[in-house]
């Protein structure tokens, strides 16, 4: 308590400018993120859990790309090397300069698209044969038992392992942001430390801020997750809240 009480809390407050521009940033590239991500997933693994000839092939060397390279690396790769790749295009009128903005987003929505990829066809691929089979035998079209069978189930399986990934796009903008020079939440503590020296100060409140987006946007999407669980899933965590309430 008494290092909290040393802290130059005035600096915070008279800089608070900084870090809402920041933290607004933050929130605009990682929801944007987030929704691209969730489409990348969806599409590419309804591709690999239903074996799309040439796509899911294509999906699975993405995802193992992706996954096995560091998110710095790809944000270096799309904010410094693309342009550098298309001017080569140059004589075709071809040429890609992404603000930083575009480029933390880009980056994002790669990253998290891959993992989100792995969650769906997950969620899919564990859907039992037979609802698949039973929708085919009524009539119904291969796209219409997807829509109506495996997306609504197969969704909601993959739902708690893709509210980590979502989690871990906002945090992964921290990383980002920096790396090139986009002014997001820790971009702007790290101008601000840079100029004041105030690291503990800044550094403690870029950690309050940061936990306390990441619990909202944690409740919010498990609050997501409660409604539109399975009902065995759901019978499942309410007797194991009836479990820890006896112990």
């Amino acid at each position: 308590m008494q290092l909290l009480a040393s802290f130059d809390w005035s600096f915070i407050w008279e800089n608070r400018g900084e870090f809402e521009s920041g933290l607004r940033k933050t929130l605009e590239v990682s929801l944007l993120a987030i929704a691209g991500a969730f489409l990348v997933g969806l599409f590419l693994g309804a591709a690999r859990a239903h074996r799309v000839p040439v796509v899911s092939w294509l999906a699975a060397i993405y995802v193992e790309v992706i996954r096995n390279t560091p998110i710095l690396v790809q944000a270096f790769f799309i904010f410094f090397g693309l342009p550098q790749i298309t001017s080569i295009f140059g004589h075709f009128h071809f040429h890609i300069l992404l603000s930083p903005f575009t480029a933390a987003w880009l980056t994002l929505v790669i990253w998290g698209g891959a993992f989100n990829t792995e969650n769906f066809r997950a969620g899919f691929e564990a859907v039992p044969q037979r609802y698949r089979e039973a929708a085919l035998a009524l009539g119904f079209t291969r796209l219409k038992t997807f829509f109506n069978i495996t997306l609504p189930i197969g969704g909601r399986i993959a739902l708690p392992s893709s509210i980590n990934t979502y989690v871990s796009v906002l945090k992964n903008s921290a990383l980002v942001g920096p790396a090139i020079s986009f002014p997001e939440l820790t971009y702007q503590a790290y101008s601000l430390e840079s100029v004041s020296f105030k690291a503990p100060e800044i550094y403690f409140a870029l950690a309050l801020i940061y936990l306390t987006v990441v619990w909202m946007l944690s409740a919010l999407i498990r609050l997501l997750e409660a409604r539109l669980a399975l009902p065995e899933a759901r019978r499942v965590r309410v007797r194991q809240q009836q479990l820890r309430e006896v112990v």
